[in-house]
């Protein structure tokens, strides 16, 4: 990647703010994270504490290693936390292998479901993505039942590409072109 980041630059859009993980944002993500019904598509079960805190940390960190991570997404409205939004490198173990391409992975809060939050807010880190990184394209994972997330990824230029298992679970893999 560009390396040009050494944290996650902040991103407006009409109703969001895109930004870098705090220690502060620990409890309300956890909260996210740790809701069965957020993470039914992601194993079923809510993450733990360590993993959240782990994942939250990972966020973080990729942006001065690489130069790409994760975003705390929170409404403008009222400040609150509200998904986590991330281009990132998993080295994941699934065909067709990713290599240095960035994966582009999002998780929201049950109350923003429905209301255009995270295609909001993914069109804000894909235009940031156009604006900073040399051309390539941009990998995600997607469980084939997560219906609204499988839409969302094709609105916004991704297509499918494979199948794989991942974790013991079917999983769609999918790619967005590279622009230029």
């Amino acid at each position: 990647m560009s390396g040009k980041c050494r944290s996650a630059p902040v991103l407006e859009t009409e109703r969001l703010r895109l930004r870098q993980f705090t220690k502060d944002d620990f409890s309300p993500y956890l909260a996210i994270v740790g809701d069965p019904d957020v993470m039914r598509h992601f194993g079923g079960v809510g993450m733990s504490a360590e993993e959240c805190w782990r994942r939250m940390a990972a966020s973080t960190g990729q942006w001065p290693m690489i130069g790409i991570g994760g975003w705390a997404v929170e409404r403008l409205s009222d400040g609150k936390l509200v998904g986590t939004l991330s281009l990132f490198n998993a080295w994941r173990d699934l065909q067709p292998d990713f290599g240095d391409t960035p994966e582009m992975g999002w998780i929201f809060a049950t109350e923003v479901h429905g209301q255009g939050i995270a295609g909001e807010a993914c069109r804000a880190v894909l235009g940031w993505a156009e604006r900073t990184l040399r051309p390539t394209p941009i990998w995600a994972i997607i469980a084939p039942a997560n219906e609204p997330s499988l839409r969302l990824a094709e609105r916004l230029g991704f297509e499918q590409v494979g199948e794989s298992v991942y974790h013991d679970e079917p999983t769609l893999v999918l790619q967005r072109p590279a622009w230029g």
